[in-house]
């Protein structure tokens, strides 16, 4: 009989067994009894001596290998096949939400049916009270470690192809109009908040273009701005990394945008007062960011989160109304709509990979093609009555 003791877990006892595998090797599994903590110890002492008598550490692998262990050894095996910021989002999804849950259950790979799916859904929905979008993320998760397992013969079907997905409200992005712009323009000039406002307001990059933008990028000659270079920060196995990567988004997100004069000063200045701060500070300047255009005064390169920590910060503290950082991005979209500017040269102002995204995020903010299309459908000779 393999030893075993009881472990208290989200308010329920676990049952946690302990054997040696074929190998010689320590193991443990784990069990959800399903019986709450209170009032419940005798029920699960006798389960756990009954599944002490009856676990066969001799079961081959494969029929006793939980989902939650499954979806951590997927992880485990795309991890060198992926970007690592691809491969954070999976690891965030993966290891902090569906293998907890799963585990409690105690389902087992073998067993996987799509109601223990559709039912993590709604338990993510009803009691995390997450949101359609994050759970589809969850969905697509899980639907490719599930098709490797049928790749490899372990599952006859794919349970989750047999899902109905919730349905995600289509999102709205929140915007400034042209006084609020420069209102926050002023509020954060001669702060380290400063270029990444103005650049997000004017040209629409996103924060990782922002960050990533570094002096080679500036054709001070031919008055050229290329975006080409990103930093990213992401969360891995508890840790932040910091990912640069001399490539966009996408192939579109690959774009050169012209300097226009108030940039082309605005960045002149910039470059000589990097210079000064270098001179200043001497030895305790920090050289390893020297490429980068957006650092603090010592030369440190200004951190992702820097910029959406301290924006959300600045709008408090001025009683602006509240926008995320990455809103910057959809005023300068709406505002280039406003000035009559065609969806098409904003698709390719803001790097979207293709033109339907461009038309699904601001279409309904294209007034100006709408009043086109009202005056066409008056021009042809219709004649509304009069009112009575």
């Amino acid at each position: 009989m393999v030893a075993g003791h009881l472990q208290e877990k989200n308010n329920r006892y676990q049952i946690v067994l302990s054997y040696k595998d074929e190998l010689g090797k320590n193991r443990t599994k784990w069990i959800s009894t399903g019986l709450p903590i209170k009032g419940n110890k005798k029920k699960a002492e006798d389960m756990l001596l009954k599944a002490r008598r009856d676990f066969n550490p001799a079961v081959t692998k494969e029929d006793e290998i939980t989902f939650a262990s499954f979806m951590n050894s997927w992880l485990s095996m795309i991890k060198p096949n992926i970007e690592l910021t691809t491969y954070s989002s999976y690891a965030n999804c993966v290891k902090r939400v569906v293998s907890p849950y799963f585990e409690e259950q105690g389902t087992l790979l073998r067993e996987i049916q799509p109601k223990h799916i559709q039912d993590f859904y709604t338990h993510c929905m009803n009691v995390r009270g997450v949101s359609a979008s994050t759970v589809i993320h969850y969905h697509a998760n899980i639907r490719k470690a599930l098709k490797y397992a049928v790749d490899t013969d372990i599952l006859m079907t794919n349970p989750a192809d047999k899902i109905q997905r919730p349905k995600v409200q289509k999102y709205v992005g929140k915007f400034y109009d042209i006084d609020e712009v420069n209102d926050l323009f002023h509020i954060v000039n001669g702060t380290r908040l400063e270029l990444p406002v103005m650049m997000a307001a004017f040209y629409g990059l996103r924060r990782s273009e922002i960050v990533g933008l570094k002096w080679d990028a500036i054709d001070f000659k031919n008055r050229t701005i290329t975006i080409k270079h990103t930093v990213t920060d992401v969360i891995i196995d508890n840790r932040l990394i910091t990912v640069e990567k001399d490539r966009t988004k996408n192939k579109s997100s690959y774009r050169s945008l012209p300097l226009v004069d108030e940039f082309y000063e605005i960045l002149s200045n910039a470059k000589n007062q990097q210079y000064e701060y270098r001179s200043l500070c001497g030895n305790s300047y920090n050289n390893k960011f020297l490429e980068y255009i957006c650092v603090d005064e010592m030369g440190n390169r200004i951190k992702p989160n820097f910029i959406t920590e301290n924006f959300r910060n600045t709008l408090h503290k001025n009683d602006m109304r509240r926008i995320r950082f990455h809103d910057l991005r959809h005023t300068a979209a709406s505002l280039l709509l406003n000035a009559g500017v065609s969806m098409k040269e904003i698709q390719e102002w803001l790097g979207h990979s293709d033109f339907g995204t461009t038309a699904n995020i601001y279409g309904h903010l294209d007034v100006n093609a709408k009043l086109r299309s009202a005056d066409a459908m008056l021009s042809l000779g219709m004649r509304l009555p009069a009112p009575a």
